[in-house]
């Protein structure tokens, strides 16, 4: 998993992407609130794994595939539903930026995958 990031940020960066991916979580929550075209199931199978997805994005677990997901998940729902609004665009390109970037410091995968000194 390290093999993912270059490194894990701390002090003001890692503050930095700790409210960049607490601010996708609630962003990916308003905009699974807001679509409701879908059929109830579907709609409700979509909300969960959005629910399951901001809970995993917020602590920083698995970050590049979950922000992943998230905007192939947004991304998805625009086109079935056929509502391309700014704010499901702006949620999938942060996602993606997201998983570019990697969680920071101050996230479960910095201290699960991190890198450790050995004394």
């Amino acid at each position: 998993m390290q093999r993912l990031f270059s490194t894990f940020p701390n002090s003001w960066p890692g503050l930095g992407l700790l409210i960049l991916r607490l601010a996708t979580g609630f962003s990916l929550a308003a905009v699974a609130h807001v679509t409701g075209d879908l059929a109830d199931t579907a709609n409700l199978l979509d909300r969960c794994l959005v629910g399951g997805l901001v809970v995993l994005l917020s602590i920083g677990l698995w970050t590049p595939i979950v922000a992943v997901t998230a905007a192939a998940i947004q991304i998805g729902t625009m086109s079935l539903a056929h509502q391309f609004n700014s704010s499901s665009i702006i949620t999938a390109a942060v996602c993606l930026a997201l998983a570019m970037l990697g969680p920071g410091a101050w996230s479960l995968d910095a201290r699960l995958f991190g890198r450790k000194r050995i004394v």
